[in-house]
């Protein structure tokens, strides 16, 4: 069933068009907007997080971190769905705690193909971060 879930959001991702090819590390930004009902100003207390999906830095892998300098920006302990659409393998990690000055992040071995993820926080009514992309 969750498989079944990912798949149709993968099929609605890309009918949205936030596809990024990969080159040399290629960057794909995504965001997650904490207001409720996805209020893309973010609430009065806290603005839009800035994620990013960095692809060509090994074969078959993405990371996910902040788009901020130095990789802050992204959620911790925030649940990472992702499916490959070109093999059908997919899986779930979950980004890092962010202590002790390193951001949190996520490296993923998802294979070679078009990859489609969701980034969901571990709690609160928010509006998940989702991207899609090539691996090489």
């Amino acid at each position: 069933m969750r498989t079944a879930g990912l798949c149709a959001t993968a099929a609605g991702l890309i009918a949205l068009g936030t596809t990024g090819v990969a080159g040399a590390s290629t960057t794909v930004p995504f965001r997650i907007d904490p207001a409720s009902f996805g209020n893309p100003h973010g609430s009065f207390d806290v603005p839009p997080l800035e994620c990013v999906a960095v692809v060509d830095e090994q074969p078959g892998t993405v990371r996910i971190s902040g788009g901020k300098p130095e990789g802050w920006g992204c959620l911790i302990f925030a649940e990472v769905n992702w499916l490959n659409l070109s093999t059908g393998a997919s899986g779930t990690a979950r980004t890092s705690d962010g202590l002790h000055g390193f951001p949190p992040e996520a490296v993923i071995d998802t294979g070679s193909g078009q990859v489609v993820l969701v980034l969901r926080p571990a709690a609160g009514v928010v509006t998940p971060g989702f991207a899609t992309f090539y691996v090489p």
